[in-house]
């Protein structure tokens, strides 16, 4: 797949084999705040040692973490890692910009979480919730790191990516921009595992991935997202597990709220979305909530959590607290 860079707008994304070897040029130059995990560290050492310093980020709430490194004064912070890592360092940029509005993210994506393309993140604690959100500046993708995990996790971790590519192209705010990037990055998604699904084309990945980010960014999100971060944040479900789970069911829920965008988005997965998201989700470890020890108490508190949520509206009609249940119930 060939490389390219893509400038939009405030922000360059820089995409392909290789061009993690390129990366602190390309994030411009030594003396970051790096924050990562010691996986992402090992795999790309000379960001790391690149740094002015670094920090591991650790397990939880990407809104408690970054409360508790508020105090990092950088003008840039470059995230190498997945979703979590990138979100606690557009939080750290959010609210840096309060006082220095110079202040960047820079991302090397370590998953297929798309974070590195959304200005979509929690603040960290105690930053103002009127405080101006924060999108990477820079992006440097390399299929290499950005689709490095194993087997089952990136399993997860392309249905979250197809996640954002199901629901871009149903909310009140699609675009005919976002829906094409999503619909290109569910196939890419789908031919990623047509060929051998015990070797998925990474690189396709990676790229299916980086458009559906983009898109979830134009567009934001609704019942999908909503239902998977709610299991996420009370029933302590990992979040591309959360994802690969619920978008087994999810999928023809949203099919049904757009008529054109559900059609083409199960022709460009071979004509059965569902089925696709399920061969894939197999491949995770587990198919069903009760798998990861998710009770029906814990889904009932998690529906009456999700139908207070806001971004229902953006999925109309506005899920019932009834359908909301029933979707988890058939997840579980």
């Amino acid at each position: 797949m060939e490389s390219f860079d893509w400038r939009d707008g405030e922000r360059t994304i820089h995409f392909g084999r290789g061009r993690a070897a390129e990366a602190v040029g390309l994030l411009g130059g030594p003396g970051y705040v790096l924050l990562t995990t010691e996986r992402a560290q090992s795999s790309l050492p000379a960001v790391a040692e690149a740094a002015a310093t670094v920090k591991l980020v650790a397990p939880g709430r990407v809104d408690e973490v970054a409360g508790e490194l508020l105090g990092l004064d950088a003008d840039r912070f470059v995230a190498l890692g997945g979703g979590r890592v990138i979100d606690v360092a557009k939080a750290l940029t959010a609210a840096r910009r309060r006082e220095d509005p110079s202040a960047r993210t820079l991302a090397v994506p370590t998953t297929l979480s798309g974070a590195e393309m959304t200005w979509v993140h929690r603040h960290a604690a105690g930053v103002p919730a009127d405080t101006a959100r924060a999108r990477p500046a820079v992006v440097v993708c390399d299929p290499a790191l950005a689709a490095s995990q194993p087997d089952a996790e990136l399993a997860g971790s392309a249905l979250n990516a197809l996640g954002h590519a199901a629901e871009a192209p149903v909310t009140t705010q699609a675009n005919p921009v976002a829906t094409l990037a999503a619909l290109e990055a569910a196939r890419l998604i789908a031919e990623a595992y047509a060929g051998d699904p015990e070797a998925p084309d990474r690189d396709a990945l990676a790229l299916g991935a980086l458009l559906a980010g983009y898109a979830i960014d134009s567009t934001w999100y609704g019942l999908h997202h909503v239902l998977s971060q709610t299991l996420v944040r009370l029933a302590g479900v990992a979040h591309g597990a959360a994802n690969a789970i619920m978008l087994q069911h999810t999928v023809d829920a949203l099919a049904t709220r757009e008529t054109h965008g559900g059609t083409r988005l199960a022709e460009a997965l071979g004509g059965d979305a569902a089925g696709f998201v399920r061969a894939v989700c197999a491949r995770t470890g587990a198919t069903r909530l009760r798998e990861l020890g998710v009770d029906a108490e814990q889904l009932d508190a998690c529906a009456d959590a999700a139908a207070e949520r806001a971004e229902l509206e953006l999925t109309p009609p506005r899920a019932t607290l009834d359908e909301l249940r029933a979707l988890y119930e058939a997840a579980r």
